[in-house]
């Protein structure tokens, strides 16, 4: 960037009275002010080679930018009513649900344009569905259905023991033919796991084969994440943050039943 020096002509310059006039300050260079870079990036990308060796290369983190982090701020924020939180958390689960979209597998297309050129292209396997883990699981249905308007989802409901805490399947519903297709399990909050590895249980149980799972989240906590990538190595995991504390407050605030 360029400095404020006076341009030269090719003259000597005027000599002033150094009694009646200052001598000029040279100006200051210009200098754009640093964007301030959020905390979340700052973790994210100093964990990023840790996360790789800890957990291995199926827990994918989303892209960290301050997008996110203003997003994930504003859904952590005990301030922000009922309306923002919800359509700031749409807009998290979508960016989720899209990039959980990328993992998908693929294959080549080719279509003809209106102008008659061939375009070589890409379109998704066919035999891709949903599943959303009840009842927070339901708020990133949508997102889903946003993306890809005739998918199929599936539902399971599972709760804790009253007496013993672990958690258990109550409800399962599922496409009949759920063992040949790619899965997004959808569960926006881990914060032990315990959850996720029943609901996978039964998707194995169902004949789906762990490499064809691919858990959507938005939260995640290191001890969750641990015990889902200890338990299923080959079950792809995409979330938006690790870090210790979940938003548990994240399913009744979204649904209004805080």
């Amino acid at each position: 960037m360029c400095t404020g020096s006076p341009s030269s002509n090719g003259s000597q310059p005027e000599e002033t009275n150094a009694t009646t006039e200052q001598q000029p300050q040279p100006e200051q260079e210009a200098t754009e002010q640093p964007l301030r870079t959020p905390t979340h990036a700052i973790v994210g990308a100093a964990k990023a080679e840790e996360i790789l060796a800890e957990y291995g290369s199926n827990l994918k983190l989303l892209e960290c930018n301050s997008q996110v982090s203003e997003l994930l701020t504003i859904i952590r924020d005990k301030n922000t009513t009922r309306s923002d939180f919800k359509f700031y958390a749409d807009r998290l689960i979508r960016l989720v649900i899209e990039e959980s979209l990328n993992q998908l597998p693929y294959t080549d297309c080719d279509v003809e344009t209106p102008t008659g050129a061939i375009y070589e292209g890409l379109k998704y396997r066919s035999g891709n569905c949903g599943v959303s883990i009840i009842r927070s699981g339901e708020a990133m249905e949508q997102g889903l259905r946003d993306c890809c308007r005739s998918i199929r989802i599936g539902k399971i409901l599972v709760e804790s023991d009253a007496n013993t805490h672990e958690a258990r399947v109550v409800y399962a519903r599922f496409p009949d033919d759920i063992g040949s297709r790619q899965v997004l399990l959808m569960y926006p909050i881990m914060s032990t796991g315990n959850t996720v590895l029943q609901a996978v249980n039964v998707l194995r149980e169902h004949g789906v084969p762990e490499k064809c799972i691919i858990l959507s989240n938005l939260f995640c906590t290191p001890v969750a994440a641990r015990t889902v990538v200890n338990a299923f190595p080959q079950l792809k995991i995409l979330t938006s943050e690790l870090h210790p504390v979940a938003p548990n407050h994240f399913g009744q605030k979204y649904f209004g039943t805080d």
